[in-house]
């Protein structure tokens, strides 16, 4: 009981927090924005990308868009070859509004909160739109995705989620597909406590507030060896890009493939 009411405490702190920084920031929406799509609510920019601006909503999910196609670029696969991408945790839209020029991909957003969704479904057309839950499964078939990415999903989840959706993700990735994700790598070191840093060191996960998964107040980090040994270890590592995640910045950079 006493953990529910803490989540329950954090979440509506969260909350809070998140409408006061929408709040503030009423008055820099730009009438026009560069793709022709809409721009989501303050409130959602903020639960999405951690800030209001809309000039950082639309550069980071386009630095977003651009680190994933060169990553896989580097690694000799053309986006564009790809029947189906999934964007899990899409939020509402930050990255994958970048994709609307896909034109023979079929374009699918995922995510726990049910707002940006919503929004998504009405804003942009050229995608399908999910909710999903704290835990899998997600509603597609086995081997449904050529392609798909996670960019800070999982750090903000703890061990137990991860690894159940770790599986998941597995299981909608065609075999020869890829996944791409992000993590808090040894760039964030410097934000740990002596004990935290004592415990990434010797090749442990770090998480807080797990009992608020799923939301920006739960953190994790994870050492290189633990995401090696533990986190994907069902997958091949295809390319390992420290501090490479241009659009959530200091983040580390996993493409990984699915064993044929």
């Amino acid at each position: 009981m006493e953990a529910l009411r803490r989540a329950g405490l954090l979440k509506a702190g969260l909350r809070a927090s998140e409408g006061f920084r929408a709040l503030t920031s009423r008055g820099r929406r730009p009438r026009l924005t560069p793709d022709g799509l809409p721009l989501p609510s303050p409130r959602l920019m903020v639960m999405t990308a951690g800030t209001a601006d809309p000039d950082w909503f639309l550069e980071s999910g386009r630095r977003s868009a651009d680190s994933v196609r060169e990553t896989l670029a580097h690694n000799g696969v053309q986006v564009e070859t790809f029947r189906a991408m999934l964007d899990f945790g899409c939020g509402c839209g930050r990255v994958l509004r970048h994709w609307a020029r896909l034109r023979n991909t079929e374009m699918h957003g995922s995510d726990y909160n049910l707002a940006p969704i919503r929004w998504c479904r009405r804003a942009l057309p050229f995608a399908t739109f999910t909710n999903n839950g704290l835990r899998p499964p997600l509603p597609f078939p086995d081997g449904k995705f050529d392609f798909a990415y996670a960019l800070s999903v999982f750090t903000h989840l703890p061990p137990e989620l991860e690894r159940t959706w770790m599986a998941e993700l597995r299981r909608v990735v065609r075999p020869g597909g890829y996944l791409l994700i992000t993590t808090h790598g040894e760039g964030f070191m410097a934000l740990l406590t002596a004990a935290e840093r004592d415990g990434f060191l010797a090749g442990r996960a770090v998480v807080r507030c797990s009992d608020v998964a799923g939301t920006n107040l739960c953190v994790a980090y994870h050492p290189a060896a633990y995401v090696r040994r533990q986190l994907v270890s069902e997958f091949e590592v295809v390319d390992e890009i420290p501090e490479g995640a241009r659009g959530n910045p200091g983040q580390d950079v996993y493409l990984l493939r699915r064993a044929p």
